[in-house]
């Protein structure tokens, strides 16, 4: 075999090193960096120098000739197209990868296969999935190669099991507060966290055994967890119960089979990727840490059900909320009457339901049309046609275009209601900027729009949906609804960022929004300390934080989803994470109540929305 060798170009190293500092790429100095290049040169390159014990490579921007290794997977689709190779003789350092991704381009296919033993020369690179802004760590990587192949039908190099007991229980050390918060440029700590443990990894070959799955397939990809037992939900997901509770045994799962040959497995939260899975570990930008494998992906149904919640007693009313997901006349009649069956069959026909993302009668067509009556009237037939109650509806158009969503579509907050159980106090005068007021009305609170819009003129909505308050009556008493869809998480970084913790950017907006909800709460409970007040929507934070403590600012609500075990409580799977995002908060007068997050849509592969709606009962 030939012997390696490296060209050593250390201005240029240092150049891109310094620019990697100034992009908090990388926080080591380019003298050091340097150094290695050239004493690696001496050495005779391999990946386990290329990838260093740090996620930044030690030789980033350098031309390497001649590494060795065998081939453990091609990627011969999409725009990163390219290969992963091994050194099946590793220096014995648990810190450093012997794996890595060769980088051919999105045109043809990598000629080589699993097996073929190579040489490759190319220049070292950190590619950042998603880009630099997006807080992602980098994949260390070789770009514009060179490959001999020197010999085929190889063994692989022995797969790395990833299992409950080799996955640290911590995830992620602390971020360097001079490096910005990066964990770039320490020294990974594989036995210690998670994360460094996914790190010391990257590129190579490794194996799960039957994993649950936690996170249902879409987008030809799903997510498992190696930990069975970590944060469990009853309905076989991983629970995210706090900025803590990472849960590190996630991990995502896509193939390296072309659909075309192999169609990707319907799975669902609770069933099973049964057998071995083995596969080169990735990082992209949608999840971090992927297992691409070259093996065949068999799922097993466990039978994970719809829920249906019971139906209301006459003397409960029942409220709840539901984000419909971009509803809209173009949508086919499918969506409408699954929509509509879930209303009736899982929802039991609630009193008042709020509705998330309904969109105007031209959808995301940006042509000036705010008004969103198609929408909902084919919404209510679907419901109607599916058995439930000939509902109502109120709702106030958005100014064209000022309220966030997708461009066009003009999303809103939608109230329907049921006139033969629950009235509807209309008040003349709502509109898109005009807010809403509390006054006393014989010696009770009352609105002075209804329906009318919370502070619409607040910088707390600009750009985002403004809240919609609702007075009905039911059985003689007043309650208070306000429809709420707070900012979305849009900007955060990622669980896996190279920031630790990751920066939650999107949060203050949605403390602005908050404690103007928050507020106008405190003017009706100001008014009558008793009144029924409901604030429901998709809040879009969970119940542990910031948003949801502002909030519940002086007593004023309290987040019902506690009221569940913890380990139902969520109304979305991200990432594998079954989390919080959809709320009902209720003021004090609201002491005893029954709550439901109705399970229906976030674990599953076949989805009506992505959201599971919420359901509260209570007696006035």
């Amino acid at each position: 075999m030939p012997s390696s060798s490296v060209t050593p170009r250390s201005a240029a190293l240092a150049a891109v090193v310094a620019a990697a500092v100034a992009a908090g790429l990388l926080a080591v100095s380019p003298a050091a960096t340097a150094d290695s290049a050239d004493q690696a040169a001496a050495a005779g390159v391999r990946i386990h120098h290329i990838q260093g014990d740090t996620r930044i490579s030690p030789l980033v921007g350098t031309a390497v000739a001649d590494v060795p290794g065998i081939v453990t997977g091609v990627r011969g689709y999409g725009s990163s197209r390219g290969f992963w190779f091994q050194d099946p003789d590793g220096d014995g350092d648990a810190r450093t990868s012997e794996g890595i991704f060769v980088f051919t381009g999105s045109g043809s296919a990598p000629a080589v296969r699993p097996g073929d033993s190579v040489l490759v020369s190319g220049t070292v690179s950190e590619f950042v999935p998603g880009g630099t802004n997006s807080g992602n760590q980098s994949l260390t990587q070789l770009s514009r190669p060179s490959v001999t192949v020197l010999s085929s039908g190889n063994p692989l190099p022995e797969a790395v099991t990833v299992a409950a007991w080799t996955v640290p229980a911590a995830y992620a050390p602390t971020g360097d507060p001079a490096a910005g918060g990066s964990v770039n440029a320490l020294r990974l700590d594989p036995r210690r966290f998670a994360l460094d443990y996914y790190e010391s990894l990257e590129g190579s070959n490794i194996r799960i055994g039957s994993s649950r799955v936690v996170g249902a397939s879409a987008y030809s990809e799903l997510w498992v967890t190696v930990k069975p037992e970590e944060n469990r939900t009853p309905r076989g997901g991983t629970r995210y119960g706090s900025y803590e509770s990472q849960n590190g045994g996630r991990l995502k799962v896509q193939s390296l089979v072309p659909l075309a040959e192999q169609p990707f497995p319907k799975a669902n939260v609770g069933d099973v990727l049964t057998g071995t899975t083995e596969g080169p570990l990735d990082f992209n930008q949608y999840g971090g840490y992927t297992l691409t494998a070259r093996t065949p992906l068999t799922v097993a149904d466990r039978g994970t059900g719809r829920e249906s919640a019971r139906p209301q007693g006459r003397h409960e009313l029942s409220v709840a909320t539901y984000n419909v997901e971009n509803l809209d006349p173009s949508d086919p009649q499918e969506k409408f009457d699954a929509l509509g069956r879930a209303v009736v069959g899982n929802l039991a026909s609630p009193d008042i339901l709020a509705l998330e993302e309904i969109q105007d009668n031209s959808g995301a067509r940006n042509d000036g049309t705010v008004a969103a009556d198609q929408t909902v009237e084919r919404f209510i037939a679907a419901i109607r046609a599916a058995g439930g109650p000939a509902y109502e509806w109120r709702g106030i158009d958005p100014e064209n275009n000022k309220d966030g969503g997708e461009p066009g579509g003009n999303i809103r907050q939608v109230f329907l209601f049921n006139p033969e159980r629950v009235s509807f106090a209309d008040r003349a005068g709502g509109d898109a900027t005009t807010p809403t007021g509390v006054v006393r009305e014989r010696g009770r609170a009352a609105l002075t729009l209804s329906p009318g819009r919370v502070a619409p003129a607040d910088a707390a909505w600009e750009s985002s949906r403004k809240p919609l308050a609702g007075e009905f009556t039911f059985r003689g008493k007043k309650v208070f609804v306000i429809a709420n869809h707070f900012g979305s998480k849009g900007g955060d970084e990622a669980l896996t960022s190279h920031r630790q913790p990751p920066n939650r950017s999107s949060e203050v907006r949605r403390l602005q929004q908050a404690r103007a909800v928050n507020g106008f709460v405190k003017e009706v409970l100001a008014v009558d300390r008793k009144a029924d007040v409901l604030v429901v929507g998709d809040i879009n934070d969970f119940e542990f934080s910031a948003t949801t403590d502002a909030l519940t600012d002086g007593g004023v609500l309290y987040p019902a989803v506690k009221s569940l075990p913890r380990g139902d409580r969520y109304s979305y799977v991200y990432q594998g994470n079954s989390q919080v995002l959809d709320q009902i908060l209720t003021s004090p007068g609201i002491g005893d109540f029954g709550y439901d997050s109705v399970h229906i849509n976030a674990e599953f592969a076949d989805q009506d929305s992505d959201h599971d709606p919420q359901l509260l009962r209570f007696r006035p």
